[in-house]
């Protein structure tokens, strides 16, 4: 169930026609890019996914050049930029003796968003590389310039030995949702309730990844709707060691499950899998301080036909303006599409679980905001605020906040 958004990223940027089209060739051991001595022949960024030893499958994602000409040139600049914020690593190519501005800003934004980088320069047999400008870039920056050539049979080697070392192990080794918190042999129940926004015929993401993970713990999964929560606790013979809900029915769960079992939801889940938890469970209660004619932007990670029960787009705005008494607007941004506005206008940001999504891709989201000061919050935690189980939907992972909160 794991799709391509959840493989690490790695990204090649650079200038036209230097080479980063023939070296995701090299690296891939495949003709997956178009290679032309025309300058500017890739203009959207192209995907590719493939299986690394050590690593497993990523996506590798070819760019245009960093040094794009014209009105639809700058587009083109644009769209790589985009895609740095999206990669968990990047390789930064040159060549033809040449290292400048193009390639310093690449490098000063790898630092800025803190995505580890390799450079690499390409066309060596075509451009001898000059090795007092490679030791001089050495030294400035820290690091080991790869010197390849796509006649050099060794090349794809070079390469994925870098990669490896240079990739995070986090961006490729997820993090389990509940192995923190449960035990081999503990049964969690679920609760998924079935309406017109679920999808025909399946359960959605976070449900299912919530499944694997239980039983990759060695743990008993219970899956039932709300309607019959009531009657599954009561023929138990063991109270569940947890119990997780979609966030939309909390409050209902909520008053059925006992307060000695712990409860939360898919959301809050995923959101702490994910990272920036502290940083949601500080801006939640921004709820409590909204005014009339606020913005509110509410971040969905996947894109989906909205229907009258859709919980980002309709139920959670409805329960804010409720909540709160206040005349709120909403701004909905789906996938990892730009704002059309900007960030400062909002008065706090509200992420969906992130289910389709690297640690790394939300972060880079949310980090915008953040940097203006902007309190983030997440679906699940927002709806437990609201409900007042706050405290009790984020108990179970409590030791993992002590020492922040």
């Amino acid at each position: 169930m794991k799709g391509n958004e959840l493989k690490p990223h790695i990204g090649i940027f650079g200038r036209r026609n230097y080479g980063k089209s023939t070296l995701i060739n090299v690296i891939t051991g495949q003709n997956i890019a178009i290679v032309s001595d025309t300058a500017g022949t890739t203009t959207d960024p192209v995907k590719k996914t493939m299986e690394i030893k050590g690593v497993g499958p990523v996506v590798w994602i070819d760019t245009a050049g960093v040094d794009d000409e014209g009105d639809l040139g700058l587009l083109r600049i644009q769209k790589t930029n985009e895609v740095l914020r999206h990669v968990d690593l990047a390789l930064i190519v040159f060549s033809a003796n040449t290292f400048g501005k193009p390639e310093e800003d690449l490098i000063n934004a790898c630092t800025e968003i803190k995505i580890p980088y390799i450079l690499v320069y390409s066309k060596t047999d075509i451009f001898p590389p000059a090795y007092s400008m490679i030791e001089e870039i050495e030294k400035q920056y820290s690091t080991t310039v790869l010197k390849v050539s796509q006649h050099n049979s060794n090349a794809q080697n070079l390469l994925l030995d870098a990669i490896r070392s240079a990739l995070p192990e986090t961006a490729y080794t997820p993090k389990s949702l509940l192995g923190d918190v449960v035990n081999a042999g503990d049964t969690i129940v679920l609760v998924t309730p079935i309406d017109s926004s679920a999808p025909e015929g399946r359960m959605i993401l976070p449900q299912v990844q919530t499944i694997r993970d239980i039983l990759d713990n060695e743990c008993i999964a219970i899956v039932c709707k709300e309607t019959h929560l009531e009657q599954q606790l009561k023929q138990m013979a063991t109270p569940p060691a947890l119990v997780v809900t979609d966030s939309q029915v909390f409050k209902y769960v909520s008053d059925i499950v006992p307060a000695h079992i712990p409860l939360t939801s898919f959301s809050i889940v995923l959101a702490h899998a994910k990272g920036l938890f502290y940083e949601y469970i500080e801006g939640t209660p921004t709820l409590d301080s909204l005014h009339d004619g606020d913005s509110i932007l509410m971040l969905e990670s996947c894109t989906h036909k909205a229907s009258c029960e859709d919980i980002g787009r309709v139920k959670l705005p409805n329960l804010i303006r409720k909540y709160s008494g206040k005349e709120i607007t909403f701004d909905h941004v789906s996938g990892l599409t730009n704002l059309d506005k900007p960030i400062t206008n909002y008065r706090m940001v509200i992420q969906c679980g992130g289910c389709v999504v690297t640690p790394k891709q939300l972060a880079n989201r949310l980090q915008v905001a953040l940097n203006e000061g902007i309190p983030v919050s997440n679906y699940g935690l927002a709806i437990a605020y609201m409900t007042g189980i706050f405290n009790r939907a984020i108990q179970v992972f409590k030791n993992k906040l002590k020492n922040k909160l």
